[in-house]
């Protein structure tokens, strides 16, 4: 009887020492399984820091190269503006000083009939007759070039904009319209094959908007540049369909709650569906090595949705084209639904 009482006393001491070891172990393995999960959060949460430096650290560097490319480009359009102003004013009287001088040798030539030889020789020599036609001609062509250059220079100190760190009421068109002239080299066919990129204009009338001017004008110049990309891309492959004119539309319109929406259109191949997911991404590029840093459309995002409490949406259909919407609210600061 006694033995048999030690036995079960053994037995249960065992058992309870099996209980608390399981209890133990169980502890153990939630404690293990807490440090896995707590590991993968902080190697998650590195990871993630990571990326955010690596982003702010690529989007100061960016930030920086545009201020000063913006201060650059605005001190070349000012030394150059006060030349081209001197030339421009100064043409028109030339020409008019130029058609008096012409006129009074035509009168001349009419009205004394018996011209020295010597006279008439030199004007034989120098062609007195096609200066008549061609002077006026070439007077006129340079006024359209300085006309041209001033154009340029305007469209520069627009895009550059030096008080792009102050929210100022200003006419987007013309954001659109200089980020488009200081792109037009590569609106032009490269060669025989190849063919101009046609922009159509559709601008519905809008008030003036309150924005960051210059960091709108930047979106402006990632999305159609990203266009022109596109356009290229299509042509160089053959994927373009026989007498496919190469096409980016812009319109513009006032929408219902006080906000504005720009439309940015080509007609090129069309974004994947996987790559659309991804398209403000940061660092997500399509683009190959040292072509593209895959920031461009991120911070394109970032400018519209933080800075100017709007939307940056893409819409695509492959063979058809894609289409970039922009909406803003015409005040700054004024959220609507």
């Amino acid at each position: 009887m006694t033995i048999a009482t030690n036995l079960e006393q053994k037995i249960k001491d065992l058992e309870k020492a099996n209980r608390i070891l399981q209890k133990k172990l169980q502890r153990s393995e939630a404690d293990r399984i807490n440090l896995e999960e707590n590991n993968h959060k902080k190697e998650s949460l590195l990871k993630q820091v990571i990326k955010e430096f690596k982003t702010t650290q690529l989007q100061l560097v960016h930030n920086e190269k545009m201020s000063s490319l913006g201060q650059l480009v605005a001190g070349v359009a000012h030394e150059i503006n006060n030349p081209v102003n001197f030339i421009h004013g100064n043409i028109f009287h030339a020409r008019e000083y130029i058609l008096d001088l012409l006129r009074l040798v035509k009168t001349y030539e009419q009205t004394y009939s018996d011209i020295s030889p010597e006279i008439k020789d030199l004007g034989e020599e120098i062609d007195l007759e096609f200066i008549h036609q061609d002077l006026p001609k070439l007077i006129n062509s340079m006024q359209i070039g300085a006309e041209r250059i001033r154009e340029i220079v305007n469209s520069l100190r627009t895009f550059s904009r030096l008080d792009e760190a102050e929210v100022k009421a200003v006419d987007i068109h013309e954001g659109i319209d200089s980020t488009l002239m200081i792109l037009q080299n590569r609106l032009k066919a490269k060669n025989e094959q190849t063919q101009n990129i046609e922009v159509r204009k559709y601008y519905g009338e809008l008030p003036k908007i309150q924005c960051y001017a210059g960091q709108l004008n930047q979106v402006f110049m990632n999305i159609i540049a990203n266009a022109i990309d596109a356009l290229q891309e299509m042509e160089n492959n053959k994927n373009k369909q026989e007498n496919q004119l190469l096409t980016i539309s812009i319109h513009t319109s006032v929408l219902a709650n006080h906000r504005v929406a720009i439309k940015i259109i080509d007609n090129g191949s069309g974004i994947p569906e996987e790559i659309q997911k991804n398209i403000f991404n940061p660092f997500f590029t399509t683009k190959p090595v040292g072509q593209g840093t895959g920031l461009g459309m991120s911070i394109s995002h970032q400018i519209i949705t933080e800075m100017h409490d709007g939307s940056l949406t893409c819409s695509s259909e492959i063979g058809k084209g894609t289409c970039f919407t922009i909406e803003i609210p015409v005040k700054h600061g004024c959220y609507s639904s």
